[in-house]
């Protein structure tokens, strides 16, 4: 049995590795034997300088920094395991720093398309009411999808025009609602209630399925895609796409960082910070207007 697949062997049986998480591993393996230009390339282990050469090699064939960060990952683990077998007497690949991952910009709608993939959850029935009411919530409190599906009917304050939302790790914050969705919601409640008595239920939860139990995540999605599709948007969207309009809508408009994090939840200001790539057009609008020679 080869050095490669006496690894995998021991990923697949002793770490109970998922078939997916193996397929990754063995991938990275297989194009590291090859470089090395066979099985008994991987013993003793390489240099830190034909690492780089890998990795030059891999950049030159058009992998991303994630794929590159990954197949170092699979080969620390694989030269750890030697070290373990006192095999090797070192790991080269722990001398190597893994490159940082590209923050992708988050994907976003301007504020027509928003507008016109609310307007497509059409309907007067229970359905329409509550797509609008669900997707008005997204967009119009920051909500992760998983708190907007977990939302109870307790969490609704109308009067002071927010709901209380459960976020990661269980922490609570209170999301304000703008008078769009605080509408949508009123409009929908007794649609709500007339399922409910249809089917002979109750339920604490906000949003419901036809069944009228709660709509899960799942659903949520599928809904909007539905929604983006009827109102032609040509792009992929999904709940977090409204979570970054609603951010990089916030900030387009002028509002500070530290209040966005603050609604939108995140722990960390860092998390927050790569919304501003908006404030670029705004301050460029802004100085395109008022400087004297701008144009």
């Amino acid at each position: 049995m080869g050095l490669s697949s006496e690894f995998l062997d021991h990923l697949r049986f002793a770490r109970r590795l998922s078939p997916h998480t193996l397929r990754a591993y063995e991938g990275d393996l297989s194009r590291f034997v090859a470089f090395r230009g066979g099985e008994e390339g991987l013993l003793p282990p390489p240099e830190v300088l034909a690492i780089r050469r890998y990795l030059a090699r891999l950049h030159e064939q058009g992998y991303e920094k994630s794929s590159t960060a990954r197949a170092l990952a699979s080969l620390r683990t694989f030269y750890d395991y030697q070290l373990r077998l006192g095999r090797a007497e070192t790991n080269p690949f722990r001398r190597v720093r893994t490159p940082k991952a590209d923050r992708r910009l988050p994907n976003f709608l301007d504020e027509n398309e928003v507008r016109r993939l609310i307007e497509a959850a059409s309907g007067d029935g229970f359905g329409g009411a509550r797509d609008r009411a669900i997707l008005e919530t997204l967009y119009g409190g920051g909500l992760r999808v998983s708190e907007a599906s977990g939302l109870n009917l307790g969490d609704l304050h109308l009067d002071g025009a927010y709901v209380l939302v459960r976020g990661k790790g269980d922490k609570e914050r209170i999301a304000p609602l703008g008078s769009y969705a605080l509408s949508a919601l009123e409009s929908y409640r007794p649609r709500r209630e007339e399922l409910l008595a249809q089917r002979g239920r109750e339920s604490e939860a906000m949003f419901l399925n036809k069944n009228g139990t709660r709509l899960n995540v799942r659903s949520v999605r599928r809904l909007l895609i539905r929604a983006a599709r009827a109102a032609g948007l040509g792009k992929r969207v999904t709940p977090h796409t409204l979570r970054h309009s609603f951010a990089t809508h916030l900030l387009d408009r002028g509002a500070d960082l530290r209040s966005v994090q603050e609604l939108l939840g995140h722990e960390h200001l860092a998390t927050t910070q790569i919304y501003t790539h908006v404030t670029t057009h705004r301050l460029k609008d802004v100085y395109d207007r008022t400087h004297p020679r701008a144009k």
